[in-house]
């Protein structure tokens, strides 16, 4: 019991109750409320500034001093101030001699200087430890103690030392550190929170693209088609019919395109005969995306079940149903039970309730959360073989709810295919190549090329 006790204690950090000193260059509103999570978290805090009069704004257990006071009081500085304004700690070069300097600092926009901001400080105080850290995380998340935000915090530096004591610190707040490397990942960390949803931008403008296509097609065919041709008004289509027909055909065209470049990445390799060699570029970040693109085509598909709940209480199908039963009353007639139909609409409803299970399961094991504890194999299974059978039942649920109508001249509006068959391309294409993927003639030499067997080029003499 004694060894795994010694055991936990040297994977936890410095608990001593007695912390080092602290100081913050630097009186904003990061400033501020930085020290004031380092006070409640038994830091003693010092603030290095221009004006060593203390305000009601600043922490009332946190001392004020000039900067050159203050940096002689702490080994670990945390310089809470714009790059433009680093010029002050020049003539402070041989007081930060060896002392640790975190920096904290943003730019307004990418790669706005040659060097990161953190490597300019570095050439301006040569002497000092120089840790780029916590410019990932905003003045209002540390003042909401950190529930309302990111808890991880990227840091990067050249001294071990140094960056493992700015980590204590970050865990010390309650945040979780993520060591990026040397100083050189500083530019990469300052460019990070400029970035709006650099992973997402493409699954979304493609969603865009196809929501714009797929609802002038669905107009065209179901709203502006019997109108010229049979003089009936169905404007008020836009709001349920069409949407609940584009969220499903997205979701399925989405989740085809999640497992695409897979079957491409593989042909590829087995072109080359190797998989030492880079792909396209095209590849690469459509390869990156493939969790943003399932996890939207996840949204779509939720949306459809909620569309497909309330379709019995419109208007239009209650009208359509008293019409039916009206009409079979007037004629004395009623339509016996097709049981062909009832097998077709039961394996529909079946097909899409299991693959829409599935669609669930894959979002959350997407999740950090889980997928950080489940091994390689397990997440793989989830994401492989199980994507594959949600996106064969997904599309088998696309082809039942066409039945007959595939073949069926009404179907077509000007010449115009229903919108749910176009929807079948991209799915179809994936697990016919993926089909002819698994033979073995094909699948042993492209296991083999991926772990690490490369085909000898042959040489004409």
């Amino acid at each position: 019991m004694n060894k795994n006790s010694s055991n936990i204690m040297a994977l936890a950090p410095n608990t001593s109750n007695k912390r080092k000193t602290v100081c913050i260059f630097g009186t904003g509103d990061f400033g501020r409320a930085l020290g004031y999570k380092l006070i409640q978290s038994g830091y003693p805090v010092v603030f290095g500034s221009r004006s060593t009069q203390t305000s009601s704004l600043i922490p009332k257990d946190a001392e004020v001093l000039s900067h050159a006071e203050a940096a002689q009081k702490a080994a670990i500085i945390i310089i809470a101030i714009q790059r433009q304004h680093y010029d002050f700690l020049i003539p402070l070069a041989e007081i930060l001699r060896g002392k640790v300097l975190v920096d904290i600092s943003n730019n307004l926009k990418i790669n706005q200087y040659p060097e990161s901001n953190a490597e300019y400080l570095a050439q301006l105080v040569p002497g000092a430890k120089v840790v780029k850290a916590f410019n990932t995380v905003s003045a209002w998340a540390l003042q909401s103690g950190t529930l309302d935000a990111s808890r991880q915090v990227f840091v990067c530096g050249d001294d071990m030392e140094a960056k493992q004591m700015v980590m204590d610190i970050v865990r010390a707040l309650g945040l979780t550190p993520l060591d990026q490397g040397s100083l050189l990942a500083a530019q990469e960390i300052e460019n990070y929170p400029l970035q709006l949803f650099p992973m997402w931008k493409f699954p979304i403008l493609l969603s865009l693209g196809l929501i714009t296509f797929f609802f002038f097609y669905c107009l065209i065919r179901d709203v502006i088609y019997p109108y010229v041709y049979e003089n009936k008004d169905y404007s008020f289509f836009i709001a349920i019919s069409i949407t609940n027909r584009i969220c499903p055909i997205l979701a399925l065209i989405l989740l085809a395109l999640v497992y695409l470049p897979g079957v491409l990445a593989a042909i590829i390799q087995l072109y080359r005969g190797t998989k030492y060699r880079r792909f396209p570029d095209w590849l690469d970040k459509w390869m990156l995306c493939r969790k943003q693109l399932g996890l939207v085509a996840l949204a779509f598909a939720s949306l459809h079940v909620l569309y497909t709940l309330v379709i019995p209480i419109r208007s239009f199908v209650r009208w359509r149903i008293s019409s039916q039963t009206v009409s079979q009353a007037l004629n004395n007639k009623t339509e016996p039970l097709n049981t062909t139909n009832a097998w077709l609409s039961d394996s529909y409803l079946a097909l899409g309730i299991l693959g829409f299970f599935l669609f669930v399961l894959l979002g959350i094991t997407s999740l950090p959360s889980v997928s950080n504890n489940v091994n390689w194999r397990e997440f793989r299974f989830v994401q492989s073989k199980l994507g594959y059978l949600t996106l064969v039942l997904c599309t088998a649920h696309t082809m039942v709810y066409g039945g007959k109508r595939f073949l069926s001249p009404s179907s077509y509006r000007w010449y115009l295919p229903n919108a749910y068959m176009l929807s079948l391309i991209i799915p179809c294409t994936v697990l016919v190549i993926k089909f002819v993927l698994i033979f073995p003639c094909l699948d042993k030499p492209l296991t083999r090329i991926r772990q690490g067997w490369e085909r000898k080029p042959q040489y004409s003499e």
